[in-house]
Formats: structure tokens, sequence, C-alpha cells
């Protein structure tokens, strides 16, 4: 394997940048639809691609685009990790070529192009100073794709989004969250608890989860939502005890021994959580990217801010500024306190109406 790779990487360096491509489509011919069972086969195709997204240029973009559209065509996983490659290794200019058209090395799906244009804006990048990248995605023939409901530039609550960095040898990312630690709150202190109507639905706790979904799907995680109705107004320092009677798993053991940490925090923080969660995934799996996570992380605050799914982003948005959000954590048998630790809780305007996620994952 290592042959391979030394190989493709002195034809790299010698310019011949479509002998890379034609490698990885020779090898997706010669092993069909068992190649996604062959270890070896994903390591050479992961090593090629990333020569060439990692390694910045008009060809190497082109070469790129031609091995992903030849080697697995329909293929919506790789189309978004592709995108997130190349938008991290290449220049905005550049990456203009799939969407100008007129060349069939550049060939681009629909879905890796409309994935492009996100990872394009988590980067900073302004759509509008690239007409042909603005014109498709202003374009009505695909305003009916799920990326579609995103703006074509960061919301303040986007604010330095926590963006992988990718090498031919690997990637790195940070992870906004992890186990809660610091002083915890006492329970005994609170004696009179508004009234708790459980609203929980179905619905709710399926959007409410969606950016975590991955870690549950693909690695060993888990995760609990609900939202509660209050009789009356609930204060802050009647939050932490509020919390422990609402029968949350999560916090099943949670008294005077084991006790909970809970501290306020910026709705851009627990963005910050939730799209790490999605886009880079949990302990055994990537993830669902970019453009998919910043989607993924909208859907859980939407339906964590009570705001309408069906509402315009920017009235999404107001709502999820208007809430008081909290962060958890506690040292119960629920939460693994490993790497991989949410626990969020909003409080709408008016203080009678709460939503809580959690989530954990382990290796």
């Amino acid at each position: 394997m290592t042959t391979v790779w030394d190989t493709a990487e002195r034809k790299l360096g010698q310019g011949d940048i479509a002998f890379v491509a034609d490698l990885g489509i020779a090898l997706a011919d010669r092993y069909g639809s068992s190649a996604g069972q062959i270890w070896q086969y994903r390591s050479v195709f992961d090593h090629l691609l990333r020569l060439l997204t990692t390694t910045s240029g008009q060809e190497h973009v082109e070469q790129a685009l031609r091995l992903v559209s030849a080697a697995s065509p329909g293929n919506r996983k790789l189309a978004r990790y592709a995108a997130s490659l190349l938008a991290d290794g290449q220049t905005a200019k550049d990456l203009a070529i799939p969407f100008a058209g007129g060349s069939s090395r550049a060939a681009a799906s629909e879905e890796l192009r409309a994935c492009l244009v996100q990872e394009l804006v988590l980067r900073g990048v302004t759509i509008v100073e690239s007409p042909a990248i603005e014109a498709w995605a202003t374009s009505p023939h695909w305003r009916h794709h799920p990326l579609a409901w995103l703006p074509l530039e960061l919301f303040a609550i986007e604010e330095a989004p926590p963006l992988p960095s990718y090498s031919v040898g690997g990637s790195s990312y940070s992870m906004p969250y992890g186990p809660q630690d610091g002083p915890g709150v006492t329970l005994g202190s609170v004696t009179h608890l508004p009234q708790v109507t459980d609203t929980t639905t179905e619905e709710f706790s399926k959007a409410a989860a969606a950016a975590v979904a991955n870690w549950a799907e693909e690695s060993n995680g888990r995760s609990e939502a609900g939202t509660y109705d209050l009789g009356e107004s609930v204060e802050t320092e009647a939050l932490a005890g509020l919390l422990v009677t609402l029968g949350l798993e999560c916090l099943n053991g949670v008294g005077p021994r084991k006790r909970l940490a809970l501290s306020s925090c910026r709705p851009e923080h627990a963005w910050r959580m939730l799209f790490a969660a999605a886009s880079t995934g949990g302990a055994y799996n990537n993830g669902v990217y970019g453009a998919y996570g910043r989607l993924a992380a909208w859907r859980s605050l939407t339906a964590l801010s009570g705001a309408s799914t069906t509402a315009p982003v920017g009235e999404v948005e107001r709502n999820i500024q208007e809430c008081d959000w909290y962060s958890f954590g506690a040292a119960t048998k629920w939460f693994e306190r490993v790497a991989w630790d949410i626990g969020l809780v909003s409080v709408a305007p008016g203080a009678r109406r709460i939503a809580v996620l959690a989530a954990t994952d382990t290796d």
C-alpha cells in the first residue's frame, strides 16, 4: 500500500496530476461495489483524494472532481467529504470551476456543489464575490434542496465555527464540549418549584437531537431530549433543582453526592457544540461534515428554542437569541465522561418553557 502511495506522490510531484485520478478510478473499476468493504482500498482512495484536494491549484480541483464523479457517482457521503476537503485545501477562485461549467473534468454533482457552497460560507468566503458560485447558489432549480434553507453568509451566532484542518496524512479539529466539571449546584436550597407539564413529542425529540444523531447511528452514543411547559416562571437559581425533577435518565442519581454542574452560556457556544458534534462526529465516525453539520446544528437549536421548523432562518436566529441558554453535566452512569458529552438547556422568554438536550458517546 505504501508503494502505491509513494508512486502517486512521485507522479504528482512530477506534474502528472491526472495519473492520481486515473489510479483512483482504475481501483474503483477493479473492485466495484465491493470496494467499500476493503479497508486497503478505502485507505488508498482516501490518500489519492487528499493528494489532489490538499494541493492547491486549478488542475488539482478538476482532477479531484473527476475522481469523485467517476469512482463513486451518486455517493452523497463522498460528496460531502470531498466538499469539505476541497473547501479547506483550495482557493475560492479555483473552486468556482465546478459552478462555471464548460469542462468535463470539472463535472460535479448537484449534491457536491450544494455542500461546497456551504463549506465555503463556513470558511468566511463571500459568495457574492464569485459570480459563478452566486449564480448557481441563488438559482431557483435547487431551492428544494435541504441546504437551500441555510443563508449564504454566517449569522452572528455562528462566529468562528470549529472546522477541521486536513493534510495528506490526517486531520485535526477542536471539540468544544466534554465532561462539564466545576462546582456543582446545591439542590436543596430551593423549596418551591413550578408545576411542570411534559410536552415532549417524537417530532421534537428527533429535531432536537439532529446534531447528535450520528453519534447514536454510527458510533456508541445516545441522546435524550425533552420540552416542558411550566405553571409559572422558573427563577435562575431554581433551574438546577427543576432539571433534577424532570425524570431525565441522564440525571438519574443526582443528589447530595452526585451534584449537577450547571452554567450559563451564550447561544454562540450552544451552536458551536452542536455544529462540532454534527460535523466531526463522535468516537467512531466522521460526522456529516460542514454543510450538513451546519444544517443539523440549526435544526437542533430551532427545536430547542421553540421556533417553527418552517420559519425563515433569520426568524429562527432571533428566537434563539431571545432564549437563555445553559450547559450542564453530572457524573452519572448515563454520561460517559470521556470526551463526547453535551448537556444543553434553553429557557424561553418569560421562563415558562424549557427544553433539554443531552448526548454522550464513548470509544
